[in-house]
Protein backbone atom coordinates (compact mmCIF):
# COMPACT_ATOMS: atom_id res chain seq x y z
CA UNK A 1 0.00 0.00 0.00
CA UNK A 2 1.41 3.35 -1.03
CA UNK A 3 1.11 6.32 1.27
CA UNK A 4 1.31 8.97 -1.44
CA UNK A 5 -0.42 7.95 -4.59
CA UNK A 6 -0.70 10.50 -7.38
CA UNK A 7 -3.03 10.01 -10.24
CA UNK A 8 -2.45 11.68 -13.55
CA UNK A 9 -5.90 13.35 -13.55
CA UNK A 10 -5.39 14.78 -10.04
CA UNK A 11 -2.14 16.41 -11.14
CA UNK A 12 -3.84 18.01 -14.16
CA UNK A 13 -6.73 19.27 -12.03
CA UNK A 14 -4.34 20.76 -9.46
CA UNK A 15 -2.29 22.38 -12.22
CA UNK A 16 -5.42 23.86 -13.82
CA UNK A 17 -6.57 25.18 -10.43
CA UNK A 18 -3.17 26.78 -9.79
CA UNK A 19 -3.16 28.38 -13.23
CA UNK A 20 -6.68 29.73 -12.70
CA UNK A 21 -5.74 31.19 -9.30
CA UNK A 22 -2.58 32.75 -10.71
CA UNK A 23 -4.53 34.26 -13.61
CA UNK A 24 -7.15 35.68 -11.26
CA UNK A 25 -4.50 37.13 -8.97
CA UNK A 26 -2.66 38.67 -11.93
CA UNK A 27 -5.86 40.23 -13.26
CA UNK A 28 -6.67 41.66 -9.84
CA UNK A 29 -3.20 43.17 -9.48
CA UNK A 30 -3.40 44.74 -12.93
CA UNK A 31 -6.86 46.21 -12.25
CA UNK A 32 -5.84 47.64 -8.88
CA UNK A 33 -2.62 49.12 -10.22
CA UNK A 34 -4.58 50.89 -12.97
CA UNK A 35 -6.23 53.11 -10.35
CA UNK A 36 -3.00 54.06 -8.63
CA UNK A 37 -2.33 57.18 -10.70
CA UNK A 38 -5.69 58.92 -10.54
CA UNK A 39 -5.76 62.63 -9.90
CA UNK A 40 -4.12 65.71 -11.28
CA UNK A 41 -0.48 66.29 -10.55
CA UNK A 42 0.64 69.83 -9.65
CA UNK A 43 2.60 70.24 -12.88
CA UNK A 44 -0.50 69.27 -14.95
CA UNK A 45 -2.79 71.92 -13.47
CA UNK A 46 -1.55 74.69 -15.74
CA UNK A 47 -2.76 72.75 -18.78
CA UNK A 48 -6.19 72.15 -17.27
CA UNK A 49 -6.58 75.82 -16.33
CA UNK A 50 -6.44 76.99 -19.94
CA UNK A 51 -9.58 78.53 -21.41
CA UNK A 52 -9.91 75.92 -24.17
CA UNK A 53 -10.11 73.17 -21.53
CA UNK A 54 -13.35 74.57 -20.05
CA UNK A 55 -16.45 72.35 -20.21
CA UNK A 56 -18.53 75.11 -21.76
CA UNK A 57 -17.24 77.45 -24.40
CA UNK A 58 -19.36 80.46 -23.48
CA UNK A 59 -21.40 81.73 -20.56
CA UNK A 60 -24.50 82.19 -22.73
CA UNK A 61 -24.49 78.54 -23.80
CA UNK A 62 -24.04 77.48 -20.20
CA UNK A 63 -26.94 79.65 -19.02
CA UNK A 64 -29.19 78.35 -21.79
CA UNK A 65 -28.30 74.74 -20.95
CA UNK A 66 -29.04 75.39 -17.26
CA UNK A 67 -32.40 76.94 -18.14
CA UNK A 68 -33.37 73.98 -20.32
CA UNK A 69 -32.22 71.55 -17.66
CA UNK A 70 -34.17 73.07 -14.76
CA UNK A 71 -37.23 73.66 -16.94
CA UNK A 72 -37.41 70.00 -17.88
CA UNK A 73 -36.56 68.64 -14.43
CA UNK A 74 -40.04 68.11 -13.03
CA UNK A 75 -39.88 67.30 -9.35
CA UNK A 76 -36.59 68.57 -8.00
CA UNK A 77 -36.15 71.82 -9.87
CA UNK A 78 -32.72 70.80 -11.08
CA UNK A 79 -29.34 72.25 -10.21
CA UNK A 80 -30.58 74.21 -7.20
CA UNK A 81 -33.08 76.37 -9.06
CA UNK A 82 -36.68 76.66 -7.90
CA UNK A 83 -39.62 75.84 -10.08
CA UNK A 84 -41.31 72.88 -11.64
CA UNK A 85 -41.09 71.10 -14.93
CA UNK A 86 -43.92 72.86 -16.76
CA UNK A 87 -41.50 75.14 -18.61
CA UNK A 88 -43.41 78.31 -17.67
CA UNK A 89 -40.51 80.11 -15.97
Amino acid sequence: MKIFEFKKNDFKANLALKIARLSLLSAAVILVSGCSSLGVQPWERDLLAKEEMALTSSAIDSALDDHIYFSKEASSGGKGFGGGGCGCN
